[in-house]
């Protein structure tokens, strides 16, 4: 017997480590094999996909499974340093191999039989006990757990394949009101694929409510439209070489239902995700300043979902020959609130200092834009301050807003605070601001940082605690501004296992 070892099928999902891992990692295995009916090794393959997933490190990974025809392959990838890998019973084989950047830990099962059972079998033995119901249900959940529009037509595809039909054609349209483009081809035969592509290029698809029969040049083919809100996303084509039995027919209706509704969320969420980077962008410097005489670094990481706009942020800017104003800021929330406030912040602190405002009154003033806001207002803590190149280093003059304290590191290691805390803005019509000076001499660095890295928590224990965020600093001694910024994020990274749920931002300037 010749084994055809090219894959039949591939579904793919992330994780992140956590308590969540392991039941989310086998409830996408159960998705999976009742997908491929190949509920006859759902056990070990659950099992499989808990012992690979448990011992994956405290990053995110990807757990793979492949359709081999005779066999089930389980891969779960990730990045890592070469490690030991032990063996797995039960598996028909195992293994790991590794890349220049991952490490790919897999396990096969072998498929009773070697094939999986054909779908007038399947078809008619679930029509008849709650496996309908539990296809459907398992289908959803696939659909539902990715939110790219591009993955959403191979999901389709491979879910039909081979239970419904022979082939799965889903076509989808750029834009609303734009033509129909094949998204995604899938064949129970991966040989025809091809073939298969070439008929489908002159076939026209209906844009009727209903099943609609489809002119393919030797298979009984079907046309489901993909509805949702009263719009048509796309076309599902489902092709057999009999005719569809009336079960089939109700239970492919149902599936393309779903899947526009997944269709349709996923694409909402890219377009609202999309939007809300361009708005991260627009409340972000537009371009890296040139600062000759000034070692600097930024790093700014929202902590939000994709479609979630972070409220920190930061600026570092020219003001004249050999002066800059620097500023570091956390608004209290996320969402188009906080971007409203992060926005007239960043403004109003350029459009004061270029008009000759001092850095106290500068602070004064964006304090009063904040309140006249209403309830539209977000509290605001900033560190702002104005740079000046002198003889033998640079002078800081700068106001700490009810903002994490600003810390100094001499070359000899010894770290100090820079400025006294003073009132948060958006809070206190009536508070006033003082601007308060530092000198950096040559090889001292200046760190401001936002709340994402002081309460960095883990446990009980926040970073800072007894001056953890000090001890790191004066561990940095000779670094440059980039070393140093980046060693303060690894450390925050490293300090818990769960990922990070506050915005990051961190600001190191040094003297030359």
């Amino acid at each position: 017997m010749t084994v055809n070892n090219s894959p039949r099928a591939v579904l793919a999902a992330s994780f992140t480590p956590g308590e969540t891992a392991v039941p989310d990692a086998k409830r996408f295995t159960r998705e999976v094999m009742t997908a491929w009916a190949a509920m006859s090794v759902n056990a070990e393959a659950e099992r499989l996909a808990a012992e690979l997933v448990a011992g994956a490190p405290d990053e995110p990974f990807e757990v793979v499974w492949i359709h081999q025809g005779d066999s089930v392959q389980i891969e779960v990838r990730e990045k890592s340093e070469q490690a030991e890998f032990g063996s797995l019973a039960g598996a028909a084989s195992w293994g790991v191999t590794f890349t220049p950047s991952l490490r790919n830990r897999w396990a096969r099962l072998k498929l009773p039989g070697g094939e999986v059972q054909s779908a007038d079998e399947w078809i008619a033995e679930a029509a008849r006990g709650p496996g309908w119901l539990g296809f459907l249900a398992d289908a959803s959940e696939l659909l539902a757990g990715t939110l790219n529009p591009d993955m959403v037509p191979a999901i389709i595809a491979q879910v039909v394949v081979p239970r419904l039909a022979s082939w799965c054609a889903v076509y989808t349209a750029v834009h609303a009101t734009g033509p129909l483009r094949l998204a995604y081809l899938w064949h129970a035969d991966e040989m025809q694929i091809d073939g298969l592509r070439e008929r489908l290029a002159d076939a026209q698809m209906p844009s009727e409510d209903g099943p609609v029969v489809l002119h393919v040049d030797g298979w009984q083919s079907l046309a489901f439209p993909l509805t949702a809100r009263g719009r048509q996303l796309g076309v599902m084509c489902l092709g057999r070489h009999d005719r569809f039995p009336d079960e089939a027919m109700q239970l492919a209706e149902d599936l393309s239902r779903r899947a526009a509704l997944a269709m349709d969320n996923a694409r909402l969420y890219a377009q609202q995700a999309a939007a809300n980077r361009a708005l991260q962008r627009s409340l972000l410097p537009p371009d890296e300043p040139t600062t000759p005489g000034l070692d600097f670094h930024v790093i700014y990481e929202p902590a939000g979902e994709t479609n979630e706009v972070g409220g920190d942020f930061y600026d570092l800017f020219p003001v004249s020959e050999g002066v800059w104003r620097f500023a570091i800021g956390d608004v209290c929330g996320t969402g188009p609130e906080a971007a409203a406030v992060t926005g007239l912040a960043r403004h109003t602190l350029r459009l004061l200092a270029r008009e000759g405002y001092g850095v106290a009154a500068v602070v004064g003033r964006l304090n009063h834009a904040i309140l006249e806001e209403g309830e539209r207002a977000r509290f605001l803590t900033l560190l702002h301050g104005e740079i000046t190149r002198v003889e033998g280093g640079l002078t800081i003059h700068l106001v700490s807003a009810g903002h994490p304290e600003a810390l100094r590191l001499r070359p000899s290691g010894a770290v100090d605070v820079v400025g006294s805390p003073q009132s948060l803005l958006g809070v206190f019509p009536e508070a006033e601001f003082r601007a308060e000076s530092a000198h950096l001499g040559p090889g001292d660095v200046l760190l401001g940082v936002t709340d994402g890295v002081t309460e960095r928590r883990s446990g009980t224990r926040l970073l800072d605690d007894d001056g953890g965020l000090s001890r790191l600093l004066a561990e940095c001694v000779d670094l440059s501004a980039r070393a140093v910024a980046e060693r303060i994020r690894r450390a925050v990274q490293d300090f818990a296992p769960e990922p990070m749920s506050d915005d990051l931002a961190i600001l190191v300037l040094r003297a030359p």
